[in-house]
């Protein structure tokens, strides 16, 4: 039991064996089979990925980004998950990042990316403005395709 008086010396987002971790996640009116396509797109990869030749998404894969973030697909479950090693040219290890497809409606999917084994509070803060950024560019990117089929349903 935590003694009411001594104060905790774990910073936010630090795990007990896997660094620093960080979480991000937003609902798009989007089934997840729109999602998951538009993810492993050349144009949705580039968001998330950088600039990497196509990739087939099989465990195993290695990928380089000409931005210099590269790692390795260690999961791919297509509509529901992928999980890799991802790192940038800079760090001396790279870390943990799962992308999660969350639904429970067949028009709505949470797009949910967790970060761990990052090595300093400073690069948690980093990744979370980096993956809320990504979220957001996915946003722009997919609400002009929402717009184009709800124009379309009224034609």
């Amino acid at each position: 039991m935590k003694h009411p008086n001594r104060e905790s010396h774990k910073l936010v987002g630090q795990t007990a064996a896997a660094g620093f971790q960080i979480g991000v996640r937003r609902t798009f009116p989007l089934s997840p089979e729109k999602v998951w396509s538009f993810l492993t797109s050349p144009e949705g990869t580039q968001l998330w990925l950088g600039t990497v030749p196509s990739l087939a998404f099989n465990e195993g894969e290695i990928f380089a980004s000409e931005e210099g973030i590269s790692g390795e697909l260690r999961v791919v479950k297509p509509l529901k998950q992928l999980r890799l090693k991802w790192g940038k040219e800079n760090w001396m290890k790279p870390s943990t990042l799962q992308i999660r497809l969350l639904s429970s409606h067949p028009d709505r999917t949470t797009i949910s990316f967790h970060q761990e084994n990052l090595d300093h509070p400073n690069t948690r803060e980093q990744m979370k403005l980096h993956w809320e950024s990504v979220l957001s560019a996915i946003w722009q990117n997919t609400s002009t395709v929402n717009d184009e089929e709800e124009m379309g349903k009224d034609e």
